[in-house]
């Protein structure tokens, strides 16, 4: 579960992976399972296989971060447990949850294939409430309490430093608080993993506007501009910049689709890819969004 204070209630590395023994397998599985799931891996000395797979599950079941719990069962010295649940092969690997095996495999996998499953485990007891944490900071972003919204993105990545939602949340919040600098610093140190997340390329491109806004003309003089010349396709350009630092966001996706339709191709294609830029500073299903990528389409297969 998350603290919100910061703190986080994870297991410690060594508790997520243990041997067990028959005497301790219905507390270290059976029991244990009914809070978090446990992944079971079924080896013995003597396999190469086992070899191979026991370290790799290891790892992904670590960087889980106690989403779920691995127990490793000697074959040869628990010949009783795996009579009982019918252990023909190893290596057998069997997930628990609620007390009752709900997925498995057999023989060695890629380490891809392993990833795959142990997220898919540890994904049938939820996310220990980040969900509800993400929702609660971003409502007090879009209600201008800028300071809780840092605070509860940060405890959520102190407790999951990959979730990409919290990552691209706390570079915004500190955009919001003006702090640009601080905002890309941020963006800039974010892990690879999560780095084309679309949570973090929302943040990227808000960053990329609030920088051009900072550098945007006055809207008079631009509108007035593009009234006398309206091919002057640089200052319909400009002023788009400045209807969207204005928060006149449908009104700067109109310039841009305008200035698409006389020259698609003018400055590199600069109208389209200003687009994409304010699209993905909003989210996805936002009527603007929406409206505007369909425009942008029927012009594009027109």
């Amino acid at each position: 579960m998350l603290g919100l204070n910061g703190a986080t209630t994870a297991p410690v590395a060594q508790d997520l992976i243990k041997d067990t023994s028959e005497a301790a397998f219905m507390a270290d599985v059976i029991d244990a399972s009914r809070e978090v799931p446990v992944i079971v891996d079924f080896w013995a000395p003597w396999c190469g296989p086992c070899k191979q797979l026991g370290p790799a599950l290891e790892a992904a079941v670590t960087a889980a971060k106690g989403r779920v719990k691995m127990v490793k069962v000697n074959v040869d010295q628990n010949q009783m447990i795996a009579s009982q649940l019918r252990i023909q092969s190893i290596p057998t690997v069997y997930a628990f949850w609620q007390g009752q095996p709900v997925d498995g495999f057999q023989g060695a996998l890629p380490a891809s294939e392993i990833t795959k499953f142990v997220d898919r485990v540890a994904a049938l007891a939820g996310d220990g409430g980040l969900s509800e944490a993400i929702e609660m900071a971003e409502q007090a972003l879009t209600d201008g309490d800028v300071v809780t919204a840092n605070e509860i993105f940060a405890a959520i990545l102190g407790e999951e430093p990959e979730n990409a939602a919290a990552y691209g949340g706390l570079v915004r919040s500190h955009l919001a608080a003006g702090n640009l600098e601080q905002a890309e610093a941020f963006l800039a140190a974010v892990p690879a993993r999560i780095a084309t997340a679309k949570e973090v390329e929302a943040a990227r491109a808000q960053i990329e506007l609030a920088k051009q806004a900072a550098n945007a003309g006055p809207e008079a003089d631009l509108r007035a501009a593009v009234a006398a010349n309206p091919d002057n396709h640089q200052a319909r350009f400009d002023l788009a910049v400045a209807l969207n630092a204005a928060g006149k966001v449908d009104e700067a996706v109109d310039e841009l689709l305008e200035l698409f339709r006389r020259d698609r191709e003018w400055n590199d294609g600069a109208a389209r890819a200003q687009l994409f830029t304010i699209f993905d500073a909003l989210k996805p299903q936002d009527p603007t969004v929406l409206r505007g990528r369909r425009k942008l389409s029927s012009m594009i297969f027109a």
